[in-house]
């Protein structure tokens, strides 16, 4: 292990010293002036040295890199107006609370994407055109598993258990407020009544999304993933953290935004009692595992399941790994001056350890050609997984995604084959309780 260490701290110092090395030795061979020479020292001291220390002392540069929510896209973005995102049908809203360790008040900017059996049961009403739904149905190549008699062709819409009462039956609130006297689907007191009642009174379960970091809600890839869940009738509620987008101009912490997300989650449960399941995405499965171990400790009832797409295993590791620090990572000082001091500010979104605290099953979905989370990273994390949790808690799925594919690291919303992943493992686990 010595030995190990001494070789790592060798090839480090080598690496460290080769751009300055060079420039000497360019200068002692004439082939650059001394001016130039002490230009080029000049520069690697201010980028090596110099911005680290700088980054080891400044917390919010830490969470600036960390968040980046200053990375905004698409341009000219309307996020209160997501139609214009291509989501028909679907609310823009803000949910408020009190954030009592800051002692503030957050307000949480959320979208609700009624599913698509809804959708096209009220198109009229909701001032919808039957061809716009139609475009915006995914067809899946598993077409025979469309046709089973088991429910999960349903996806999200499960049917009603009791005989008792009718499809209809459970309607009937939904359509006393679409005519109720003066009813226009635009009207945000409408909307409000009509898309709390939508989740209360159908039996759509829910998936609530968590992004990674940069953009918002209505960044291209997540809409896209959107279309495809409430394509197989699920609500989708996406939502911006602090930070981003056009919730509270607050600068985002680990724990902030992981109590951003219980706020929006109370919300959804508070209003339904159908299954909602976690979907995280990136820095968003860090926020997952952190508000499923939060739920736990607070003794809430959890959502049925999640899913951790292109997850890392901890900031620490990821840091290492991401092509921000490709210039930085090889430093014989950048844990002193990177990683250690995230640590110390408590920004850790440490999955491997927050996956032992609870019991709900997992999905992770990795592809090959990851470069901003390695595959390695995901795996890695599946594999403390297995070891750490309990055996008669909720399964844990890897699914690989072929590097031939070319999903990278936004598009496995697009991989034929996910929908029926996900609507089998949702629906294998809807009914459980771990």
């Amino acid at each position: 292990m010595v030995r190990f260490d001494l070789d790592r701290l060798i090839t480090d110092l080598f690496k460290t010293t080769v751009l300055p090395g060079m420039a000497v030795v360019l200068w002692l061979t004439d082939l650059i002036g001394l001016l130039t020479c002490k230009i080029a020292l000049l520069v690697f001291v201010v980028l090596f040295v110099v911005m680290p220390i700088i980054f080891k002392f400044s917390y919010a540069m830490q969470k600036s890199i960390l968040f980046l929510t200053f990375i905004t896209y698409p341009p000219n973005l309307d996020l209160k107006r997501p139609e214009k995102s291509g989501l028909y049908a679907t609310r823009n809203f803000y949910i408020n609370y009190r954030d009592q360790e800051e002692d503030i008040d957050v307000d949480i900017a959320v979208w609700h994407v009624l599913p698509n059996d809804l959708v096209r049961r009220y198109a009229k009403e909701l001032h919808v055109d039957e061809d716009t739904i139609a475009n915006g149905t995914v067809v899946t190549a598993q077409e025979d598993y469309s046709s089973s008699s088991s429910g999960i062709q349903r996806g999200g819409s499960i049917p009603l258990a009791t005989p008792a009462t009718t499809d209809d039956d459970r309607y009937r609130p939904i359509e006393r407020v679409l005519r109720s006297e003066g009813f226009d689907p635009h009207d945000e007191r409408h909307q409000k009544a009509l898309f709390e009642e939508s989740l209360r009174a159908t039996t759509n379960d829910v998936v609530l999304y968590l992004h990674g970091n940069t953009a918002s809600r209505g960044a291209t890839h997540r809409v896209e993933l959107y279309k495809m869940l409430r394509a197989h009738n699920y609500h989708v509620v996406a939502m911006d953290y602090r930070g981003y987008a056009d919730s509270a101009n607050l600068s985002p912490t680990e724990r902030g935004v992981v109590y951003d997300a219980l706020a929006v989650y109370q919300y959804i449960t508070s209003i339904t009692k159908n299954p909602v399941y976690l979907w995280g995405h990136s820095l968003g499965t860090g926020v997952s595992t952190h508000l499923l171990s939060l739920v736990t400790e607070m003794s809430l009832p959890g959502p049925r399941a999640v899913v951790l797409e292109s997850p890392f295993n901890n900031i620490r590791e990821e840091i290492c790994a991401h092509p921000f620090s490709k210039l930085y990572r090889h430093l014989p000082w950048f844990d002193y001056t990177v990683s250690v001091p995230m640590y110390n500010n408590m920004l850790r979104f440490e999955s491997d350890q927050h996956i032992a605290e609870f019991r709900q099953p997992v999905l992770i979905l990795h592809a090959e050609d990851d470069l901003v989370v390695p595959f390695d990273l995901g795996y890695k994390l599946y594999r403390k997984a297995l070891d750490t949790r309990g055996k008669s808690w909720g399964p844990i799925e890897f699914h690989r995604f072929e590097k031939s594919s070319h999903y990278g690291h936004k598009h496995i919303c697009r991989a034929p084959n996910l929908p029926e992943i996900v609507v089998r493992f949702f629906h294998a686990y809807r009914d459980e309780q771990y």
